[in-house]
């Protein structure tokens, strides 16, 4: 299967390196970037370097797409690659919820969205919970305040994470408000969303945390077949500490599975 990249950063670069390293039933053929010279700079650095293409080129060369530029971009990748029956990979809930026509353009061209779990952890415990009955779904996101800076929410309410000596709560709402609002941050929060009870039902809580080194996420599930709760401590990328390395890793993770003859998990 022939695989794009969208975007060439902290979670491009490392997919890429995976595809180059070679996944077995998977080709990287082409990679779509606003900034063509920084791309091909870094794909120069692959043994098979692939060409730097536009997003309607990119979708028509390819079967599947794995998306991973800004939330404002998200639309520019995934109608195209839609419209033209592909596979689009994203760890980018918050582009889903911003745009949920997406998924009628799949629909109707024969494509697929499939967003892979990124940061999290459970999603697969949380979906088969959905099947029954939710009663209730809260996260707890603790982030150093490095990896909080700039978060339109902050900016928007004068919110100032420098010189914390304590952790403090900078957001209560839903997992819908707290994916715009922090939208370099929680796909998490926006993920769990829509696995489970859907984004307005799904509680979240953000701190800005100067006792931590890592971003953590605590996901706590009450439901008709179980009760339970998961903690996951993700290191920071150094590039962007606002995503955790592991995020790149489930999508190299995701994409593996759609080409491999035996998967785990649903």
């Amino acid at each position: 299967m022939k695989v794009g990249i969208a975007g060439l950063g902290t979670i491009g670069k490392v997919v890429a390196a995976k595809l180059d390293a070679g996944i077995e039933g998977l080709e990287l053929v082409a990679v779509a970037s606003r900034d063509r010279a920084k791309a091909e700079k870094n794909l120069a650095a692959l043994r098979k370097p692939v060409p730097v293409v536009s997003p309607q080129e990119l979708a028509e060369r390819c079967d599947i797409i794995a998306e991973a530029v800004p939330k404002s971009a998200f639309r520019e990748i995934a109608v195209p690659a839609l419209e033209a029956g592909c596979i689009l990979v994203t760890v980018s809930a918050a582009g889903i919820l911003a745009n949920p026509d997406v998924i009628d353009i799949a629909r109707k061209h024969g494509g697929r969205v499939i967003l892979a779990t990124g940061a999290l952890l459970g999603l697969d415990a949380v979906r088969a919970a959905a099947e029954g009955t939710i009663n209730e779904i809260r996260m707890v996101t603790r982030k150093p305040p490095n990896a909080l800076k700039g978060a339109p929410y902050l900016v928007q309410h004068g919110i100032s994470v420098d010189g914390l000596n304590a952790p403090m709560k900078v957001f209560d709402g839903n997992a819908r408000d707290g994916a715009a609002g922090f939208p370099a941050n929680v796909n998490v929060a926006a993920a769990l969303g829509l696995a489970g009870v859907g984004p307005d039902a799904t509680k979240l809580e953000i701190w800005a945390d100067p006792t931590l080194t890592r971003n953590t996420h605590t996901i706590r599930v009450d439901a008709d077949t179980a009760r339970f709760e998961m903690t996951i401590e993700n290191v920071q990328s150094p590039e962007n500490p606002g995503t955790g390395r592991i995020t790149a890793l489930s999508v190299v993770a995701c994409l593996r599975g759609l080409a491999a003859p035996f998967k785990v998990g649903t």
